[in-house]
């Protein structure tokens, strides 16, 4: 093939910018001392690797949320595409196969997410790359306490939806020890104490319900509508009114998507403004029913930099700032210096100034870039469980039509709505349980099956 003129002249400058980049070093190496040399290579090493790692990132856009999900997949390809490193999408996966009714696989993956995901491990490194990389990059993804909890809530219906009677009062019981136990992330929330108080009675157990309604209406600093639902609810128990067994529950709308600013505001949080794109329904409840929003999920999210919360990720964000102004004027430096360089290697070899009008056009467009390196480099980790419901609405009324709660809302929040839950739905479990096993793979976690004796002999409940 024919060399261009172009190819020759790049070669050139490729030439002699690496002769200046040896004599420059070579100058550096000999006024410094070693043990001086040697720690600021070190340190030249790491900056310049995170920065040419960031650059790289910084433009590429973020994978779209359930790009790779169909809503007319079947159980046995939402089976086949979770894979567990990719912990979000395995989140995903898992609200999509129970909105399918693939019950059996929320409860093969529902309960290996619950034990794989709940866990922090503190690795040095890995920590440490936190700093000079955006928050998260090699960080394993850990559950919040109310993704924990919601996970036991699936799995509890999950469970009753087959017919199995026991299993869902053992995963309400892990409900209550999720959301209160202090582990990594912790902290009760309204929404899954609603759920343990709803399932409790459709189980039968008015007295385990009593509880959680008790905690719902002493829950300082929640929805005012859900707490006077909450004491509505204890006296309609202790009078012994009520229909405890005819609940219905819908989704209604999608999280929303999170966005974020600098803002340098209160040391304890951090310089993060957290806020959600769209808005969420304010709490509703009436003689039938309550509607309550996850916006305290959203407040799980937003507080996770917090100096009182997760102190380690509040200094890892603080350091890390330097850093991302660092990299930024590495970026903007590396602009000048193409411009400036290939301007001078043009006039040095006497060309016709294209070299030169080249290097301008690519050294603006990389100091262009250098906000954007800054504001990749400061991103906090935001990763959460993202296609779960805005809001849910529990309910007795024969139909949502008859529930004042949903009538009052817009009609696109009501082409929104899908039932998620109802006391009275019937499904084969030991035909579809049979349809799952032929579709697993050898990589498919180990599933004790549910005793198909006891499904089948059951009668309606």
């Amino acid at each position: 093939m024919r060399r261009s003129w172009y190819d020759g002249k790049k070669e050139r400058v490729e030439a002699l910018f690496n002769c200046w980049v040896l004599r420059t070093m070579k100058k550096a190496r000999a006024s410094l001392s070693t043990g001086y040399a040697t720690s600021r290579k070190v340190v030249f090493l790491v900056l310049i690797g995170g920065f040419l790692w960031v650059s790289c990132q910084s433009s590429a856009p973020p994978r779209p949320q359930d790009a790779h999900l169909d809503a007319s997949l079947s159980c046995a390809k939402i089976a086949t595409h979770i894979s567990f490193p990719d912990r979000i999408n395995t989140l995903r996966d898992i609200y999509q196969a129970f909105s399918a009714g693939c019950d059996e696989t929320v409860i093969i993956y529902g309960t290996q997410a619950q034990d794989d995901y709940k866990y922090k491990t503190f690795r040095v490194l890995k920590e440490a790359s936190n700093i000079f990389l955006p928050d998260g990059t090699f960080i394993d993804y850990v559950l919040e306490s109310y993704e924990r909890g919601f996970l036991s809530v699936l799995l509890a219906i999950s469970y009753y939806r087959l017919h199995n009677l026991d299993a869902p009062q053992v995963e309400l019981r892990r409900l209550d020890h999720e959301i209160f136990t202090p582990l990594y992330n912790y902290g009760a929330d309204p929404v899954n104490l609603l759920f343990s108080a709803i399932l409790w009675e459709v189980l039968g157990e008015p007295h385990e319900a009593r509880v959680d309604w008790n905690r719902l209406q002493g829950q300082e600093g929640q929805d005012e509508a859900v707490r006077t639902f909450a004491s509505h609810r204890l006296r309609q128990l202790n009078a012994r009114e009520g229909r405890s067994e005819d609940w219905s529950v819908y989704a209604i709308g999608r999280f929303p998507g999170i966005d974020w600013n600098i803002e340098f505001q209160d040391s304890s949080t951090g310089y993060f403004s957290v806020h959600p794109r769209q808005g969420f329904l304010p709490g509703c409840f009436s003689e039938s029913g309550v509607r309550i929003s996850t916006n305290a999920w959203f407040q799980k999210i937003a507080m996770r930099h917090d100096s009182g919360y997760h102190p380690l990720l509040h200094a890892q964000s603080w350091l890390r700032l330097p850093v991302g102004v660092v990299y930024s004027i590495l970026t903007f430096t590396a602009g000048a210096s193409i411009m400036v360089g290939g301007c001078f290697v043009d006039m040095a070899g006497e060309g016709d100034g294209s070299l030169c009008k080249l290097s301008i056009q690519g050294g603006l467009a990389l100091m262009q870039e250098s906000p954007h390196v800054l504001r990749y480099t400061l991103r906090p980790d935001l990763r959460h469980w993202d296609n779960v419901p805005s809001n849910f609405l529990f309910t007795w009324a024969p139909d949502v039509k008859d529930e004042p709660c949903w009538r009052n809302v817009s009609a696109q929040y009501q082409g929104l709505t899908i039932k998620i839950f109802d006391r009275h739905e019937r499904k084969n479990a030991v035909k579809r349980l049979e349809m799952l096993s032929t579709a697993m793979t050898p990589d498919t976690p180990t599933f004790v099956p549910l005793q198909t004796e006891a499904l089948e002999g059951r009668g309606s409940f």
